[in-house]
């Protein structure tokens, strides 16, 4: 399975941003794919996943009501559609992909991130 995220960028408090993680591979091994961030010096953080079906969603709290993970009717592409922005969203965000659909920071299969960063 390789996974390619992109779609970050410089962005203002307040702005949107939507990532993009392009999934190709051994697509039929994947139950579940999420979207990570890691600051510089800190762990990696769950922030949002989905089940490969698409039919179910959970959030961190933190992005709860202002992210949305979705994924095209292909199976082919994860999106982080990311609104309301604000400078503690500012991390390197990383997709990944597994064979259990779970909020878990110890996916199997790691894209390479995008960094997103947000000023105030």
């Amino acid at each position: 399975v390789q996974l390619q995220a992109s779609g970050g960028g410089l962005v203002q408090a307040g702005d949107s941003l939507r990532l993009s993680c392009a999934v190709s591979g051994r697509t039929a091994s994947i139950f579940g794919v999420g979207w990570f961030r890691q600051d510089p010096g800190k762990d990696r953080e769950f922030v949002a996943a989905i089940s490969w079906a698409g039919s179910s969603t959970f959030y961190a709290d933190s992005v709860k009501g202002r992210f949305t993970i979705f994924r095209d009717s292909a199976k082919t592409t994860v999106y982080l559609q990311m609104n309301s922005l604000k400078p503690e969203d500012t991390a390197k965000y990383y997709c990944g992909a597994d064979r259990r659909y779970r909020k878990a920071i110890d996916y199997e299969w790691w894209g390479q991130g995008t960094q997103v960063t947000v000023s105030s």
